[in-house]
């Protein structure tokens, strides 16, 4: 029981500005932002832990602000600007050594700011049409980044002058035409140096930088529509992977193929994330839910309606604190709802005309308890 409380708190952020915090566990929800201030400038794009400790959250929001929260006293603690919203939409956010931080935008400016200075420390450029920003967990000044028409790049931020790897461009098709490229999200595959990347051509690439080819060394596809973004589960060569119309699949990474798909969801993916040990994924998207799904049976085991669209996620290692009222929060509460009766409660088409006819509702009642009988 207490392994299985660890995954009961998510972190969402949202397009109005809100961010969300929910414990599954306790069966609540929070809303924590400032009324007085929120606005669509402030939609959150980007989540990632402060510090080790989970005790602190940075939202990379619209208008190029780093926002700090504070997990434990459920506030908001700082704001710093990090960008100008000319450049884009932040599409990537993470920590360094405790107090820097790493922002990428769309522009592809990818800067190191430290606590104490209102400049960036370092910068560099990645490329036009940057998608995303990730960082390495196993070595922190490692990041990789890619885009439309921008192939994969891994950076050492400690040697910026140029990227450590370079990916070549796609072989041409049997018809010898160009193949283009659109690196849509990427992930660092654990105990090994190779990099993972899902394309909004529906492709699952693998690279390997050790590799002289700089091609990728595994493709495989799923589905006919652009994909969105992937994580990595804790165990096993796999990845997860969610598209713009709402599909989850799971891939087989040494050899490309469809393992299982994921059930549920009704709108596009925008963020996904696997638990570190247990075999759960977690997603939400356009549709306003978070989900969580069993890696093993892939059954759905939590379903959540949270009000508005979600750009990002994280779970959370410690129990969600309440008090979102310190910052013009509120507590929601929150609704698990299978997919059957949410279809069940809705009226039929044939049954709404029938009702807009002389006599048409007596119609219907008879119909319904005929079925009945």
């Amino acid at each position: 029981m207490e392994e299985r409380s660890r995954l009961c708190s998510v972190w969402l952020g949202s397009e109005t500005g809100i961010l969300k915090g929910v414990s599954l566990d306790r069966k609540q929800a929070f809303n924590f932002c400032n009324t007085r201030t929120l606005s669509r400038e402030q939609e959150v794009r980007a989540l990632c832990w402060g510090d080790p400790a989970e005790s602190e959250l940075l939202l990379g929001c619209l208008d190029g602000t780093v926002r700090t929260f504070s997990t434990e006293k459920g506030v908001f603690t700082e704001a710093r600007s990090c960008g100008d919203p000319q450049e884009g939409c932040f599409s990537g956010l993470a920590s360094l050594r405790g107090s820097a931080v790493i922002t990428c935008v769309e522009c592809g400016k990818l800067r190191v700011w430290r606590e104490d200075s209102s400049r960036p420390v370092a910068e560099l450029d990645a490329g036009s049409s940057v998608c995303r920003m990730r960082q390495s967990p196993v070595d922190p000044n490692r990041v990789a980044t890619g885009g439309k028409e921008n192939g994969l790049k891994i950076w050492d931020l400690e040697r910026p002058e140029k990227p450590v790897f370079t990916a070549k461009n796609l072989r041409d098709d049997w018809l010898d035409l160009r193949r283009p490229h659109w690196v849509r999200d990427m992930a660092f595959i654990p105990e090994s140096d190779k990099v993972v990347t899902c394309t909004g051509y529906h492709q699952v690439h693998v690279f390997d930088p050790s590799s002289p080819r700089r091609r990728p060394v595994l493709e495989a596809e799923f589905g006919e529509y652009p994909l969105t973004a992937l994580s990595l589960p804790a165990a096993g060569h796999t990845v997860v992977v969610g598209n713009t119309q709402g599909q989850l699949a799971l891939l087989d990474l040494r050899k490309g193929l469809v393992r299982g798909v994921l059930k549920g969801l009704s709108g596009g993916v925008r963020a996904l994330q696997c638990h570190a040990s247990q075999p759960l994924v977690a997603s939400c998207g356009l549709d306003r839910f978070l989900r969580i799904h069993s890696l093993e049976d892939r059954k759905l085991q939590h379903k959540v309606y949270l009000k508005s669209r979600l750009n990002c996620l994280l779970l959370a290692s410690r129990e969600l604190q309440g008090g979102g009222a310190a910052e013009g929060g509120a507590e929601q509460e929150v609704k698990e709802e299978e997919e059957d009766e949410v279809w069940d409660s809705m009226e039929r088409v044939e049954e709404a005309a029938m009702k807009r006819k002389p006599g048409g509702g007596e119609e219907v009642k008879k119909k319904k308890k005929k079925a009945g009988d």
